[in-house]
């Protein structure tokens, strides 16, 4: 007989196949399947327990995401546009818990905007990603907020709108980390995914996640044939956890190497390429977006990064015990309090 092959399993015990979810019901070739594969991955990589894990989504193709990953998670899929407001009310409620959002370019840029500002500007410990794809997919391929100016579809016509730019709306937001990347270059992804759950803040991802089926022309910014045509990386990413950080061997010249420092003592090593651009600075990254705009280029990479700005919850002189796991004798005022109150209204 033959002996089966021993399963892998990373440091916390468990398999590949812990951190999957159910099958796909997304079009085939979907840029959001890859973008749910790389998230099975770095979890695992990780060595993330899929219960110490909270995702979150509204409504919309990229909102049917979670369940295709973290099967073992604890999950949430709210109203349209409401994705921040209930991952805020959560985040208060087990602070022991990491949180991951999945929105989408009509989610996030249109009924969905005030909320996503106002989890940006908060600093709400989340990875907010955005499967950004220009087109309401689960409602036949209508222009959302992010899709180009002059885009032409078929059933639509053509669209006279600017794009709202996600990266650009979060930077505004005084976001403490912003990347954009393209959903077909799943190394990039899988880095930034990395270095997004170790970040100690909100951490927005816009992904240019293809739609085959309404809006995929080859001339289209959201396809893959232009993604793949015009991606311009800022920088070669690779995240390096502190558990296993390695060290470089040879030599290197004088800048070609950046190492930006994670709250967990973690690094995103930024090697160089052609670009000399500096992630900590935000008037680089407002620079370097609307350069984008200007030369129509998909320039993808870790845009901004601020390490200091304490988290929504820190803010807060919340208890140890998480909220949701408090009794009703841990919530009730002892009767001397009560007196104290009463006698302070008279």
């Amino acid at each position: 007989m033959t002996t089966p092959a021993p399963v892998q399993t990373n440091k916390a015990g468990l398999s590949k196949n812990d951190y999957r979810g159910l099958p796909s019901t997304l079009c085939q070739g979907c840029g959001h399947n890859s973008i749910a594969n790389q998230i099975i991955t770095v979890c695992y990589d990780l060595n993330i327990v899929p219960e110490e894990i909270m995702k979150f989504s509204g409504i919309g193709c990229s909102s049917k995401s979670p369940a295709y990953f973290l099967n073992r998670s604890f999950g949430f899929n709210g109203l349209h546009g409401r994705m921040s407001s209930l991952a805020t009310g959560a985040l208060f409620a087990d602070t022991t818990l990491r949180a991951i959002g999945i929105s989408g370019d009509g989610d996030t840029a249109s009924i969905g905007m005030g909320g996503f500002k106002h989890m940006v500007r908060r600093n709400a410990p989340i990875v907010y990603i955005v499967e950004n794809n220009g087109v309401y997919g689960l409602t036949k391929g209508q222009f959302s907020a992010t899709a180009e100016v002059g885009l032409n579809l078929k059933h639509q016509g053509t669209n006279q709108y600017m794009p709202v730019d996600i990266c650009m709306e979060a930077l505004a937001s005084n976001a403490t980390f912003v990347a954009r990347s393209f959903a077909g270059d799943a190394k990039q992804v899988k880095e930034l995914l990395k270095a997004a759950l170790s970040h100690h803040g909100v951490a927005v991802l816009d992904i240019i996640s293809p739609c085959v089926t309404f809006n995929n022309q080859e001339d289209a910014t959201h396809s893959y044939t232009w993604g793949k045509d015009h991606e311009a990386p800022l920088h070669e990413i690779s995240f390096i956890p502190a558990l296993d950080e390695i060290e470089l061997q040879g030599e290197f010249a004088e800048g070609t190497v950046r190492e930006v420092s994670m709250h967990d003592g973690s690094t995103v090593l930024l090697k160089k390429l052609e670009k000399d651009y500096d992630p900590t600075s935000r008037a680089n990254a407002f620079q370097m977006l609307e350069s984008t705009q200007l030369n129509n280029w998909l320039v993808t990479g870790l845009l901004y990064i601020d390490e200091s700005k304490p988290t929504l919850t820190e803010t807060f002189n919340l208890v140890d015990t998480p909220l949701n796991r408090l009794a009703d004798p841990d919530l009730r005022p002892a009767r001397e309090t009560i007196e104290k109150i009463n006698a302070m209204m008279f």
